[in-house]
């Protein structure tokens, strides 16, 4: 019998899944690795051949550590939920002309869902992964998430969206290590070639990173539909032709395939008058926002309103901010300086010190009196 009990690990077949597994086994868990198939790439007409957490080559990486080390090891098929959810999600907010984060989304209702129906099957108490975070559970009772120690790898903002029963089977060993002692572990555990293996950013089923030929070959037609749409300015006036409204996202200013003489950015998107308004840098700056969807964490409400940092994407480093409670699903964020692109669709995310208070969905920006 184990030391610790039965705990079920994703196992990506990359280096951080991988040690957790080992470090897990090591402490005397009796662990599980289970690998999960999102995505078919092939199936969307990508050109890239298939490449990261879900490729052949990744699922037999995770496998063949099981064998070694001498624990159980299952690759579970989860392309069907992660499809109508995950997918159909993205390319339902760039045609709604919002930018949108499908890891956040698949992490908060596709993975650790299924990660913990698995766990119950296979009789696993908690779950763990690789992110570079950690789990706490204040005097309150509530279970919250704090930064990773590498600052430069931590993953709280991708995790907000997670309830508290998943939250309270969750462990995340690597929380407190940075990367360099991760690939030193590796090493020196003898996987040579995992430690210095390259790391993956892009979104699992757009590994070419070119969404916008992902949303063109998910939705028929919708090239035709959407071409010959104007970019105006805030003034309204015309200064010319764009491809289409989903093609474009807030800050954006390279690959906008037109010269007005000095630097343009995308603004603002009005995807029912197929409309992308530019402006200048200083117009992408605001003082304020909505954000709704909300996933209170640390505390299980904002009582009228509290001081925090806001994050408004996975690498900003947040602003200082106060968030006031309003009525139904929703808070109104207002930062002390002005912030840059603030993008409807993408999370924002309240800390406090290095803990996560909570998250939600930017709704849209505003500038305060």
């Amino acid at each position: 019998m184990s030391k610790h009990g039965k705990i079920l690990v994703a196992m990506s077949g990359g280096i951080d899944s991988t040690v957790t597994a080992i470090l897990l086994h090591e402490l005397g868990y009796e662990v599980v690795g289970i690998t999960m198939k999102t995505w078919d790439y092939a199936s969307s007409g990508g050109s890239k051949k298939e490449t990261g957490c879900c490729s052949l080559d990744s699922i037999n990486d995770a496998r063949m550590v099981a064998v070694d080390k001498g624990f159980h090891h299952f690759i579970v098929d989860i392309r069907e939920e992660f499809g109508d959810y995950v997918i159909d999600n993205f390319v339902d907010e760039y045609l709604a002309g919002r930018t949108p984060n499908p890891c956040v989304l698949c992490n908060t209702h596709i993975k650790w869902e299924s990660l913990l129906k698995r766990a119950d099957q296979l009789d696993c108490a908690s779950i763990a992964t690789g992110h570079y975070a950690e789990v706490h559970q204040h005097d309150n009772g509530r279970y919250y998430i704090s930064k990773g120690k590498d600052e430069h790898k931590d993953q709280s903002y991708v995790l907000w969206g997670l309830s508290q029963a998943c939250l309270s089977r969750t462990q995340f060993p690597l929380g407190h290590l940075h990367k360099s002692e991760i690939r030193d572990m590796a090493r020196q555990m003898g996987y040579h070639e995992l430690a210095n293996k390259a790391e993956s950013y892009e979104i699992c089923f757009v590994p070419d990173n070119d969404y916008r030929g992902f949303l063109k070959r998910r939705v028929e037609g919708l090239e035709e539909k959407v071409k010959g749409g104007k970019f105006v300015d805030k003034e309204g006036k015309v200064l010319g032709s764009h491809q289409g409204y989903p093609f474009y996202t807030i800050g954006q200013r390279k690959g906008l395939g037109i010269a007005l003489g000095e630097p343009y950015f995308v603004t603002e998107i009005i995807p029912h008058e197929n409309v992308v308004v530019l402006g200048k840098e200083e117009e992408l700056n605001k003082n304020g926002m909505f954000v709704h969807h909300l996933n209170m964490l640390k505390y299980d409400k904002i009582d009228g309103q509290m001081p925090a940092t806001t994050k408004i994407r996975y690498k900003n480093a947040g602003a200082e901010s106060t968030l006031f409670e309003e009525p139904g699903d929703l808070l109104r964020i207002e930062f002390a300086t002005h912030v840059s692109a603030i993008t409807p669709g993408q999370s924002a995310v309240f800390y406090e010190g290095n803990d996560v208070i909570g998250g939600g969905h930017i709704v849209s920006a505003f500038e305060k009196d």
